[in-house]
């Protein structure tokens, strides 16, 4: 409505304009024309009374006989005292007597003079100019006009522009209600949708067409409650997951607590295995606090600061410390790098992310089976992969992989201590800093995760 009534102004001011501009311009073009023709027609008659020494009734009225006849309404001819020596008016009820219009003053005191006025559907000019006998003034000529054949041109403009603006204003009118219409409606049902979003049903899409402005606030809108839609379910599954994780520690600790507080007569070994078991989920509950609190950082991108970082020293502490881990499960692990891998970041995430690839390989790896680490530039890149010859991941599991708590075996990834962050914080992480990561099953069996950062000014590429 608001848009509706801003138009019919804009409009009114318009056709305000049109019926007074024209109008305005046109009688104004009038008055000059008036002056120059009425100017004109005095000074012919101030021409033919020039050649007289003195001016009385009878040398006026000849002199004036010669003069052709010029359409206008009256003249008068005045000698220095405003005396009327000739009168065109039928009536001549002015001679002899003294007039003293302004004009007239005007002109005997030796000045030309004009006034022009449009009222009661007439046009009224008056002109008047001194007659002059060797520079001496004798006399003045007065002229008027009343014309009404102009100012009904004017008037049959005005009225033409009246009914124009009337059609004008009815088909705005007509044109402003329907586009109203449909505007309110569109921006009403945009409104309906913004606050149904509000309340939390982000499912809700506003249904509005068309290839306008409104439509692509819709279309933006739409595609923000698509993204909120998506972060409110990743929102709820993380809340629910992370309260599902914290939970089973938490359930394991008052098991075991209650185990020692209600058996009589424990004996102290099983007490101890009982308090090491709590500490082993203590220990759990910390790692789980530690990538959360990880996670929350990355998410408000809170990082260290960035410097140029040398992979291949990080990795080959990773390598001495995983051996042995890796050597208690009878897992071969070898690896193979190349200088010259220099990438943006910090020593602390570079070690996290190679330490969670590689112990999440070794960690899932049969007895007997082997887990290879390279490290190569390859196309202004630094490429880390990392490859074990085990199960490998289910397809269908594949494009979740990095979601956060997401585990392909869930019983055996908590009985190896897993928090199931590990990964996501990889990706997280070297996301942050212009890398990628995937992950993919070998041909020849077990999985692949492949690790890209961009190579900065000092790193060679192959």
């Amino acid at each position: 409505m608001k848009f509706c009534v801003s138009y019919i102004i804009i409009i009114a001011a318009v056709l305000l304009l049109l019926n007074t501009y024209p109008l305005l311009v046109s009688q104004d073009l009038v008055f000059r024309s008036k002056e120059a023709t009425l100017q004109s027609s005095v000074s012919v008659m101030v021409y033919s009374l020039s050649g007289l020494e003195q001016l009385d009734e009878e040398n006026v009225s000849a002199a004036m006989a010669v003069v052709e006849d010029t359409g206008l309404s009256r003249i008068l001819v005045t000698d220095t005292a405003g005396k009327v020596l000739y009168d065109t008016r039928e009536t001549g009820d002015a001679l002899g007597e003294y007039v003293l219009y302004t004009e007239v003053v005007q002109a005997l005191l030796g000045n030309d003079a004009f006034t022009c006025s449009y009222r009661d559907d007439a046009f009224r000019s008056r002109a008047t100019s001194p007659v002059l006998y060797q520079n001496q003034i004798i006399g003045a000529v007065y002229a008027y006009e009343y014309d009404t054949e102009q100012a009904a041109l004017l008037e049959g403009l005005q009225a033409n522009l009246l009914r124009l603006s009337a059609v004008i204003a009815v088909v705005v009118l007509l044109l402003s209600g329907v586009l109203s219409v449909l505007l309110t409606q569109r921006i009403r049902s945009l409104l309906t949708a913004i606050r149904k979003v509000r309340e939390g049903d982000y499912s809700h899409r506003a249904e509005i067409t068309g290839k306008d402005e409104v439509a692509q606030i819709g279309q933006a809108f739409n595609s923000l409650s698509d993204r909120l839609e998506t972060t409110e379910a990743a929102r709820r599954r993380f809340v629910s997951d992370a309260s599902h994780e914290l939970k089973t520690p938490l359930a394991a600790i008052r098991l075991l607590a209650d185990s020692i507080l209600q058996t009589d007569n424990i004996d102290w070994e099983t007490t101890r295995e009982f308090v090491a078991d709590i500490g082993q989920e203590v220990d759990r509950l910390s790692r789980i606090t530690e990538d959360l609190l990880r996670l929350t950082r990355l998410d408000n991108g809170v990082m260290e600061q960035a410097d140029a970082v040398d992979v291949l020293p990080i990795l080959e502490q990773v390598m001495r410390m995983m051996s042995l881990v890796a050597q208690e499960k009878s897992v071969d692990l070898t690896y193979e790098a190349a200088e010259g891998c220099l990438v943006v970041g910090t020593r602390d995430e570079i070690h996290q992310v190679i330490y969670n690839l590689t112990d999440n390989a070794v960690k899932y790896s049969a007895s007997g089976s082997s887990v290879q680490v390279s490290l190569h530039p390859v196309d202004g890149q630094a490429e880390l992969k990392v490859a074990d010859n085990g199960a490998g991941i289910p397809e269908e599991d594949l494009p979740r992989i990095f979601e956060r708590f997401y585990r392909v075996d869930k019983a055996r990834s908590r009985a190896a201590g897993g928090t199931g962050l590990g990964l996501a914080i990889v990706s997280d992480t070297i996301r942050r800093r212009g890398g990628t990561v995937e992950a993919a099953n070998r041909p020849e069996g077990g999985a692949v995760f492949t690790v890209r950062w961009p190579l900065v000014e000092g790193g060679r590429s192959e």
